[in-house]
């Protein structure tokens, strides 16, 4: 195994002319190491995962699955078009996948650091293989918990549903394990630690930016729950995440792009590949923002436990907050989404401020609905959707008088009203998802859909 080196100092991008995956392994206690190379600077990445309670044949190929896919971080330093597999090409459907994730889902990094276009990396392929579907109904479910209102609404859904539920964090933010205490079912925990010298080439001069998290997150859930005898990986990805921000030089730049449709289709196919893998699919695809946050409202139990400010996860523990920032595109989108269906107090209540009664906030929440350019590079939704909450609570009593919400509807809605049929269509439910039935008619059950 080779051992991590040290960042050459004042590191060029643009003179790496490979990256390798060089190994992998799983401990008996859950340890896990991915080791990874840009030409000579190696990197190891470790993962801390649950001691594995069952031995299952599927466990080596989503550890492969994992290796690759969690590799876009180190990748990403230099963009190297040239890929080396040294444990082994992945088959047909992963690299769909990886071509996938390492182009359109490095398509915001692409813009941030202004190249020209996307990466393009070229991967070896494996043996073309028929992935499986399994027709067999859902037994136990895995549901990924990030400490947002999502997540607590897929768990209501899988709560719904009576199957055997346990819950997976990487990592224990506050808002993470209070949620997981809120909903008071079996709560795993994995860690996560980047090798430091990344962190360090990315101060020599390494490409940074944001990367397909959400994928990684996916495959350590697949290997979670194939290592603890669960069937079912239960993703909380919205059918918002798959709108794109813009178009650039032709592509459609999408900061959700691993939440979005395509990209699950993608990752279920992967995992498909794998013997005695898990299924995985969202249980909230069919379903937009405003929807859940309707369905979040009414859900007292986790109004005080949940979270979803980045600035609560930052990688910086020094920068890293308890709760909302109040002053983010995230808090500024959360707060308007569920407004049109909550009182004043009880959402200022929980954001500590009354987002949408300060003047300064305005424009932050213009850019929500696009207005001056384009949607901002966060986890918000659709711009229709803002829209909507905008025109709902325009005709709130307890709303409309809001200085924000005044100024948005005489400045931004104006011309750009939803009618009722448009209105009407946000709250139903579509029919682009791999929700199995039952499980649809508990997701309905829940958002009263």
């Amino acid at each position: 195994m080779p051992v991590p080196t040290a960042p050459h100092p004042g590191f060029d991008p643009s003179a790496i002319r490979a990256f390798q995956f060089t190994y992998r392994t799983l401990e008996p206690d859950g340890t896990l190491r991915l080791g990874y190379a840009l030409d000579d600077i190696d990197f190891e990445e470790r993962i801390e995962l649950p001691p594995p309670t069952v031995d299952t044949p599927a466990a080596e190929g989503l550890l492969d699955l994992l290796h690759w896919v969690a590799g876009v971080s180190y990748f990403k330093a230099a963009i190297p078009r040239h890929m080396v597999c040294e444990t082994g090409a992945p088959p047909a459907a992963a690299e769909r996948l990886l071509a996938a994730l390492y182009s359109e889902g490095l398509g915001e990094f692409a813009y941030v650091n202004g190249l020209e276009r996307l990466p393009n990396p070229q991967f070896p392929r494996g043996a073309d293989t028929t992935p499986s579907r399994g027709a067999l109904p859902p037994r136990s479910l895995l549901v990924p918990v990030g400490g947002g209102k999502d997540s607590a609404v897929a768990i209501e859904v899988a709560r719904a549903s009576g199957l055997p539920t346990t819950l997976f964090s990487i990592g224990d933010a506050p808002p993470v394990r209070a949620t997981g205490e809120a909903a008071a079912l079996e709560h795993l925990f994995a860690t996560r630690t980047l090798d430091p010298a990344l962190i360090e080439l990315n101060a020599q001069g390494a490409l940074n930016g944001h990367v397909p998290v959400t994928a990684i997150v996916g495959c350590v859930a697949l290997l979670i729950a194939a290592t603890q005898g669960i069937d079912t990986v239960l993703l909380a990805n919205e059918r918002s995440a798959s709108a794109g921000n813009f178009i650039y030089n032709g592509v459609e730049i999408n900061h959700q792009f691993s939440k979005g449709r395509r990209a699950e289709r993608l990752l279920a196919d992967a995992a498909a590949e794998v013997e005695g893998a898990p299924a995985i699919f969202s249980i909230l695809r069919p379903a937009s923002e405003l929807a859940i946050a309707r369905a979040f409202a009414g859900m007292n139990r986790y109004h005080r436990a949940f979270t979803s400010c980045n600035r609560v996860f930052a990688l910086d523990p020094q920068r890293r907050l308890a709760s909302w920032c109040c002053d983010c595109d995230k808090c500024r989108f959360v707060y308007l989404i569920l407004a049109p269906f909550m009182t004043p107090d009880a959402l200022s209540g929980i954001f500590g401020a009354d987002l949408l009664d300060d003047p300064s906030q305005y424009e932050g929440f213009a850019r929500l609905t696009a207005t001056g350019g384009t949607k901002p590079f966060e986890c918000v939704g659709e711009v229709a959707e803002c829209l909507a909450a905008i025109q709902l609570l325009q005709a709130d009593v307890e709303w409309a008088a809001r200085a924000n919400v005044r100024r948005l509807a005489d400045e931004v809605l104006v011309g750009r009203e939803l009618s009722q049929r448009e209105l009407d269509a946000l709250f139903a439910l579509s029919d682009d998802h791999d929700v199995p039935e039952p499980l649809l008619g508990c997701l309905r059950e829940v958002l009263r859909a």
